[in-house]
């Protein structure tokens, strides 16, 4: 076989490896497109601005918390079913009147090969008692897992608002910065040529880096704020909030969410709570009879008779029944926790009430202030800063008027916008709070 010189004979390896290099050189643009399309739908998806709305069905689908109150509930229905039914029967097997001494299994008349068959029957009514205490705690735990569904969207919508806010904080002090920035700026120039003092010079500098520094400390608060947020949505907290806050400046009237308070799913699963130990004081009570049970028996016998019959075979019934004569350490005692535990549930509801009726009261009163001051700000404040802002610089460009107020004055008219950006998301989360107590709708 001829070779080419210089060259060795390529192993089957070899060939493999030359094989891959021309393909991977042949194909790497492509897969370098595919790697950077991906990548860039990425960032793409990224960049979509999070609606409350959104976060709100992120934060209810397959919420761990409710799942988990809810699959609880599925096995009280289970059990619900099983408390009903009878004790499985039971089946005995023996031999009976044996001779130890002499003879055999036919040498006595008595002597039987038994089958034994019980049925139990509990005291009572407690199957159905107990059957509806199981299904009073199931729909406990479902109303319960729809308190925790209102109670995941109120903290959703609060953390979705409280990012919504920072990042407002951000963008403003933001597009003010180049103002402090250039007035700064302006002012070294004057102190160069003589026009200003150097306080004006430091003034401007010292608010410049105020400034840089309160925009650190909202970044770090918007690094919490989204944290917060992941807690319900996962990495999709990572996406910019959209830029604008619900609709929700009414509300009905303060009477209207106290009469739907009692819709509320905590109340409903404490009615739920209150029944279920009703349900235990019965179950108690049934104790006080007595269980019976029923014995169905059949006995082989072998042999014969003097007669020389073969010998009959016997079929026996029994009734067994208990008597609850002791009963001053269990029945009273089983009744007594079971009326503990209904007082206990009774003043667990009560007190839930009185919580809810008394937070329904403060949030109302806080939306309705909110609202007042926001009122204001719309109608005077945010002008009257705005105004004071621009006086004073006209007054000091005019050599009227202090630098110190110009800084003073700028700054309160900053601080003003953000205020106002708080008021309005403060008075949405107190909406969050009332729209869950309440029941208000999404």
């Amino acid at each position: 076989m001829l070779h080419i010189r210089g060259r060795k004979p390529e192993t089957g390896h070899a060939k493999f490896l030359a094989v891959l290099i021309r393909f991977i050189r042949q194909q790497w643009p492509i897969a370098l497109f595919v790697a950077f399309a991906t990548m860039a739908a990425a960032q793409a998806q990224q960049a979509i601005p999070l609606t409350l709305a959104e976060a709100e069905d992120l934060a209810l689908a397959a919420e761990p918390g409710q799942a988990a109150l809810i699959a609880k509930a599925a096995a009280l229905g289970e059990q619900a079913i099983v408390s009903e039914q009878l004790p499985d029967p039971t089946l005995r097997a023996g031999l009976a009147n044996f001779p130890i001494q002499s003879g055999g299994f036919t040498s006595e008349a008595m002597t039987q090969a038994q089958l034994i068959v019980r049925q139990a029957f509990p005291a009572g009514k407690s199957r159905d008692a107990s059957r509806r205490q199981f299904e009073s705690m199931s729909l406990e735990m479902t109303d319960a897992a729809g308190a925790r569904g209102r109670d995941v969207l109120m903290a959703t919508r609060r953390s979705w608002l409280e990012s919504y806010y920072w990042r407002r904080a951000a963008d403003i002090v933001a597009e003010s910065r180049p103002f402090f920035s250039d007035l700064a700026t302006i002012t070294r120039s004057l102190y160069s040529v003589g026009s200003k003092t150097q306080y004006d010079v430091l003034r401007s500098e010292l608010e410049l880096s105020r400034l840089d520094d309160r925009l650190i400390d909202i970044e770090r608060q918007q690094s919490g704020s989204r944290a917060a947020l992941s807690e319900w949505i996962g990495e999709e907290s990572r996406r910019p909030v959209a830029e604008k806050l619900p609709s929700w400046n009414e509300l009905p009237a303060l009477h209207v969410l106290h009469g739907n308070l009692l819709a509320h799913p905590a109340v409903t699963a404490a009615d739920a709570g209150v029944a279920a130990r009703l349900a235990g004081v019965e179950v108690a009570k049934e104790k006080f009879k007595p269980g019976w049970a029923i014995d169905l028996g059949y006995g082989f016998r072998g042999g014969y008779l003097p007669s020389g019959e073969a010998r009959s075979d016997m079929v026996s019934l029994s009734i067994t029944m208990d008597l609850p004569v002791f009963r001053g350490n269990r029945q009273n005692r089983s009744l007594a926790a079971a009326l503990s535990e209904r007082r206990a549930a009774e003043g667990t509801r009560e007190q839930l009430l009185r919580r809810l009726r008394s937070q329904i009261d403060t949030e109302y009163a806080r939306w309705q202030d909110l609202s007042r001051r926001l009122q204001l700000y719309d109608e005077r404040i945010l002008g009257q800063a705005g105004a004071q802002a621009q006086a004073a610089l006209l007054a000091y460009q005019s050599e009227a008027g202090d630098f110190a107020d110009v800084m003073r004055g700028y700054i309160d008219d900053l601080n003003t916008r953000l205020d106002y950006e708080r008021l309005q998301v403060e008075r949405a989360q107190s909406y969050a709070v009332l729209a869950n107590l309440g029941g208000l709708s999404r």
